[in-house]
């Protein structure tokens, strides 16, 4: 198999603890971070809210029930072996495309502001399109590893892969998701690249999705608008450039170190989606500049992290534990970069939420489970520096 990352030589020796501090220590903070601005962005609406029950602290309380159950669900992945992982990930992915179809399904999926992405259950709503993140990753690398020989075919590696994909995008786009949509093809293509698939396939590959993105958003009136909006939004900041604006006047009024904790005046029913896809924008006004740079600095440090112990895996011949590290990585970089290149008005307006700080249920979840896996991975990478069978 052509691993790209094996050109590299990490070194070998087994390190003194036994998993990633760092990782651990960069999700922690993280988690806490965004437990305290979900809390301090969402205090207004939910005071004024019916839905809320005029409750200041109801959000503050569902994000906390998140927090408990993405940790609770990142300890139980943390026990499965990268082996089963890979067994179970053309399953896993069957089923999260069944999740997909189910919620387009009139009675079951829950629309909200005219997108169907939630299935209702006991005390939250599922999102299938964050599981299906980390479904992918798995399916993607289980699938680059038994497919090696073929990386190079158009029929026999490519075409494969792309008709999967083509259906996984059909049923987020029938939501609509575009975000998703836009994540799990990079999480997919990054995947098969660093897999060895043939660098024509990929150039290929990759113009086609250029031009199939231009097509979608030319072709859907408002992703059009979004677009338009995103350019000039102060042409109509009232209308479709209202969202992008006030983010904007957010990050204006943070400057270097922000107006403090609590004081953020754009949150106060002024900037849509405060506490969950525009967070970071609450984030620059109350801590400023400085506080944006180092959540930046943390997920650049997280994604170099996660590269790593993909490296030590392909290293080790663990092909599969490697592109697994990776494509989190990618993903969770990504993500990142668009949420933040959205609120600073660098990209279209997109329904992403920023992982692990965000309010969203099932996406904390998914991303604590993903980042469990990848510290199974290094896991069993120590294990195997120091002689053990994993």
């Amino acid at each position: 198999m052509v691993y790209r990352s094996m050109k590299m030589n990490p070194v070998m020796q087994a390190p003194p603890s036994e998993f990633d501090r760092t990782m651990v220590w960069l999700t922690v903070l993280l988690l806490g971070l965004g437990l305290v601005m979900v809390y301090s962005a969402s205090i207004a609406v939910a005071e004024a809210g019916r839905a809320t029950g005029n409750q200041p602290m109801f959000y503050l309380f569902r994000h906390a029930m998140f927090l408990v159950v993405s940790v609770t669900a990142a300890v139980i992945a943390f026990q499965i072996p990268t082996s089963v992982w890979q067994r179970m990930a053309p399953y896993l992915f069957v089923f999260g495309l069944l999740l997909l179809a189910l919620v387009l399904v009139p009675g079951i999926g829950r629309e909200v502001n005219g997108a169907r992405r939630w299935i209702p259950l006991v005390v939250f709503n599922l999102q299938p399109s964050e599981l299906m993140k980390v479904f992918v990753v798995l399916y993607a690398a289980d699938y680059t590893v038994r497919k090696a020989a073929f990386m190079h075919s158009l029929r026999k590696g490519f075409l494969p892969m792309f008709v999967v994909m083509l259906l996984t995008g059909g049923l987020l786009l029938r939501e609509p998701d575009f975000g998703a949509f836009v994540v799990i093809t990079v999480i997919a293509m990054g995947i098969l690249f660093l897999g060895g698939m043939n660098w024509k396939l990929f150039a290929g590959l990759f113009g086609l999705l250029v031009v199939g993105f231009c097509m979608l958003i030319w072709t859907s009136p408002y992703r059009l608008q979004r677009v338009v909006g995103f350019i000039d939004p102060w042409a109509d900041p009232f209308g479709k450039g209202y969202q992008l604006s006030h983010a904007l006047i957010a990050f204006g009024r943070g400057e270097w170190f922000g107006v403090g904790l609590g004081a953020s005046v754009e949150k106060l029913f002024y900037l849509p989606e405060a506490h969950t896809d525009f967070l970071l924008a609450v984030i620059a006004e109350e801590l400023g500049f400085v506080g944006v740079l180092v959540i930046t600095l943390m997920f650049c440090w997280m994604v170099v992290r996660a590269f790593a112990i993909g490296r030590r895996a392909a290293f080790q011949e663990r092909y599969f534990a490697a592109l697994v590290a990776q494509g989190i990585g990618l993903w969770i970089g990504v993500q990142a970069i668009i949420n933040m290149g959205v609120n600073m008005g660098v990209l279209p307006t997109k329904g992403l939420t920023l992982p692990l700080l965000s309010f969203g249920g099932s996406a904390i979840t998914a991303t604590c489970v993903a980042i469990a896996i990848l510290l199974r991975i290094d896991w069993e990478g120590r294990q195997v520096a120091r002689g053990f069978k994993v």
